[in-house]
Order: C-alpha cells, then sequence, then structure tokens
C-alpha cells in the first residue's frame, strides 16, 4: 500500500515521499494499492514546543567568556626551565 508516512514504526514498510510513491512500482506479482487520503498536521506536540523554548533560552543567553590564549612556546635559542636539559657529549 502507498499512503500517508506511518506515525509509528511499522517492521514490514517503508515511507516514501511523494514524488518517489508516484513512481513506486512493485515487483511481478505484487499488487499496489495507492491510499489517497487528507494530510493531517496535528500540529507541534509538547516536546517540540519545549526544545523550542530550550533554543531560544540558550541563544539568549550572553556568550561564555573566552579562555586566554595559552603562552607561546619558546623560541629554540632561549634557555628552557625545566626537568630536562641538554648535556654536551664532550668531555
Amino acid at each position: 500500500m502507498v499512503g500517508q508516512m506511518a506515525a509509528q514504526a511499522e517492521p514490514h514498510s517503508y515511507d516514501l515521499c511523494a514524488d518517489h510513491a508516484e513512481r513506486f512500482t512493485a515487483p511481478r506479482g505484487w499488487d499496489v494499492v495507492h491510499i489517497h487520503q487528507d494530510l493531517v498536521d496535528p500540529g507541534p506536540s509538547p516536546d517540540d514546543l519545549d526544545a523550542l523554548a530550550r533554543a531560544v533560552r540558550e541563544a539568549g543567553r550572553p556568550p561564555a567568556p573566552v579562555a586566554p590564549a595559552p603562552p607561546s612556546a619558546p623560541v629554540a635559542s632561549e634557555p628552557r626551565r625545566g626537568h630536562l636539559r641538554v648535556v654536551s657529549s664532550e668531555g
């Protein structure tokens, strides 16, 4: 059957957009039944409204402070203080 998209998952059915539903052809031996129904828009659900409210709140928050950039690495000619040091192999 080809009709409106399912509101719940159906194990042996597949949803097609209108363009593909019009061009659908069934394998040999199968029958295609087109069910033409008026689309009923249920409107936003409470979950949709909650998600929208959260997004608006998030967008209205001031931006988080930006952490200062880490200090730049020392240049090779500068001595580096730390637990490692260069030891000469001479003498």
